[in-house]
């Protein structure tokens, strides 16, 4: 692994542990010339995925852009940072496993949202207005109204 600092292709790893549930291997290394240190994590990658967006262009999967479209509508809210990581991981391990490369952005949309209902519904919403692109307030009324009608339902 190639130092950030110096750019030393030559690193040495100092600790390995599992993180996030298990999912990730932290580990923390040392470079040999200027003895800076850092922290990398290793997950698995079942294949290379290629988001196909609503305007039909395409571009590599990014775990990090996922990551961001999460932070933003759980900002502010009580939700750990663990949580959100194993969100992610939820989400790209079910892109992983559909068996195909190419996936839309609108799988992913509703990915995220089946994941953020079961973790945040404030963040739900707020993510939903966004998503589902809503204009006006009768819009979030409607939404939260068939929300809680099923909940009503799941609660019975």
């Amino acid at each position: 692994m190639k130092c950030p600092f110096c750019s030393n292709p030559d690193t040495q790893v100092k600790d390995s542990r599992p993180a996030e549930n298990g999912a990730t291997i932290r580990r923390r290394r040392t470079c040999g010339e200027c003895e800076a240190r850092f922290t990398t994590f290793e997950r698995v990658q079942l294949r290379e995925l290629t988001v196909i967006k609503t305007d039909s262009s395409r571009e590599p999967f990014s775990r990090e852009k996922l990551l961001r479209s999460l932070h933003l509508p759980l900002q502010k809210r009580p939700v750990d940072t663990s949580d959100i990581e194993c969100t992610v991981n939820t989400i790209i391990r079910k892109l992983e496993e559909s068996g195909n490369s190419d996936i839309t952005s609108v799988m992913i949309g509703e990915y995220v949202m089946e994941e953020l209902a079961k973790i945040d519904l404030v963040a739900y919403i707020r993510y939903a207005s966004i998503y589902k692109d809503f204009r006006e307030v009768t819009d979030y009324n409607d939404f939260v109204s068939n929300l809680n009608e099923q909940i009503k339902e799941n609660n019975k």
